[in-house]
């Protein structure tokens, strides 16, 4: 039994040590994690542009090593909790954190899921080229999404993380306007070039939906004030 007074406090400052280091550890793996799933995004991209098979395939590669990560935040948070038993303020960094997580390994599927619809379709291009500049621009688009997002979470931006929504907006523009290409009666390409592209376009739109999770956890986390989630 811990005596009363300054064993106790020495205790408390222990422990305290102790969950602030781990919450730092966890936050340095998210970190991470969000890098993985930009190069991954950025990559896919490129293979579904360029019919890039090496680039699809280094995608798929680092989807094993971003469920990896989420193991290991998982891991720690559920170690964390039962060792620690945070409460109020405390529960909520570490419950979010894990949120986040969950967020990012979903990118990383979605960018998976756009290196695999690449394969499928080399040599050739899973993209018709009337779309070609859409998917571009898609591309573009979840990269800055990407970035803020890392940057929000190692600096705690919530400014950056504000921005994401008008990010997001963008991407659903142009999520609008690649349907209003393929229902264009001209449309050339054909319904399994048509299939193909919408599948793609959810891809890239649900990327960006949980780019802007992140972006509402890391508000949440420094403010406290807790936005709609998708």
């Amino acid at each position: 039994m811990f005596k009363r007074g300054g064993e106790q406090s020495t205790y408390g400052d222990v422990m305290r040590e102790e969950f602030r280091s781990e919450l730092s550890m966890i936050s340095r793996t998210l970190v991470t994690m969000s890098q993985v799933t930009r190069d991954q995004m950025r990559r896919a991209t490129s293979a579904l542009l360029e019919a890039d098979q090496t680039d699809a395939e280094q995608v798929l590669a680092a989807d094993a090593e971003v469920d990896a990560y989420y193991r290991i935040i998982e891991d720690r948070v559920y170690d964390t909790m039962a060792r620690q038993a945070p409460v109020a303020s405390d529960l909520r960094l570490v419950i979010t954190t894990l949120h986040m997580a969950a967020d990012l390994e979903r990118m990383g599927k979605l960018a998976a899921h756009i290196a695999r619809s690449a394969l499928r379709r080399h040599p050739g291009s899973a993209v018709a080229e009337p779309l070609h500049g859409i998917f571009k621009e898609m591309g573009v688009v979840a990269d800055t999404l990407a970035t803020k997002i890392t940057k929000a979470m190692s600096e705690r931006d919530i400014v950056a993380a504000g921005q994401l929504d008008r990010d997001d907006d963008a991407m659903d523009d142009l999520h609008s306007r690649l349907f209003g290409v393929m229902f264009q009666k001209e449309w050339p390409a054909g319904v399994e070039a048509a299939v193909d592209a919408a599948l793609l376009g959810r891809y890239f739109e649900r990327y960006a939906d949980h780019a802007v999770n992140v972006g509402k956890h890391v508000v949440f986390l420094v403010t406290g004030e807790n936005l709609d989630r998708e």
